[in-house]
């Protein structure tokens, strides 16, 4: 049923942030951080794409990650190198530490142009005057068909996503490392964490968050057929597993083919309630 999801939450007492390097080579380097979610939340990931001493941070979340990533973070790459943050759409568990970002580094603010002008709403220091100048100066607000970005003398992609949970979303792609980077497209929150290995297992972990909120299986088939053309080494999601080999085009074979969002809409889900039926 469309409207049976509800997401299942990740209780724990304590978190260590895991860090993978996807990629590394000559200077490029793409680290994934994990399990920062401590207490009741959504286990989401976080990736760092580096080039020599230059960064972009995709999706760094909000308050229940923002210390341990900033920690981690600082770890392996110097913040004052923090050219981008690269947000794919506007929700809390993408974007609401944009305030501590913006005050600790001196990075600029990808996001839709649709939810550029929402942003301040998350930084209500920065609002009015000299301050609110500055937020939007720092904030680069994209339009719907995507932008190819300067980063430290190489290229990030900014794709189209849009109603693939979001009415305003961007996929993000790292030529040199091919790696794409989905946002919520591919999200699971209960099957395999890491590359994941059992795609015909793992795909049922996705399946009730998709057929939610995923828009319809038009929108499933236009990005796929976008990314078919990319041919991407990998595609890692925000939250759970990612894909890698042969198991990249399994995953784009069942997104294009899924039913979801309006499609599983009939007059049932739109009923008054009980006591006036």
């Amino acid at each position: 049923m469309l409207l049976g999801y509800r997401p299942r939450l990740r209780g724990a007492e304590s978190s260590m942030a895991q860090v993978d390097t996807l990629f590394s080579e000559d200077g490029h380097e793409v680290l994934r951080f994990a399990d920062l979610v401590v207490g009741e939340g959504v286990q989401a990931n976080q990736f760092c794409i580096r080039h020599n001493d230059r960064a972009a941070l995709i999706d760094p979340g909000g308050d229940l990650t923002y210390t341990p990533l900033a920690i981690a973070l600082s770890r392996r790459v110097n913040l004052d190198g923090l050219d981008y943050i690269l947000a794919s759409h506007q929700d809390p568990d993408i974007i609401a530490s944009l305030p501590r970002w913006l005050m600790h580094t001196r990075c600029q603010v990808v996001v839709s142009r649709l939810w550029s002008r929402f942003l301040p709403h998350l930084a209500s220091s920065y609002v009015t005057g000299k301050m609110g100048e500055q937020l939007q100066a720092r904030i680069l607000g994209v339009a719907d068909e995507g932008k190819v970005l300067p980063f430290a003398g190489t290229e990030l992609w900014v794709l189209p996503a849009h109603f693939l949970h979001s009415v305003g979303n961007f996929s993000f792609y790292d030529p040199l490392s091919g790696i794409l980077f989905s946002g919520d497209i591919g999200a699971s929150l209960d099957g395999e964490e890491g590359q994941v290995d059992n795609f015909a297992d793992h795909c049922h972990s996705m399946l009730g968050f998709h057929r939610r909120y995923m828009a319809s299986n038009r929108a499933c088939r236009l990005w796929v057929a976008m990314v078919r053309k990319l041919a991407p080494r990998m595609i890692v999601p925000q939250h759970g597993g990612y894909f890698e080999g042969a198991n990249v085009d399994h995953f784009l074979g069942w997104l294009a083919s899924l039913e979801c969002g309006v499609d599983l809409l009939d007059s049932g889900n739109y009923r008054l309630p009980s006591r006036y039926g």
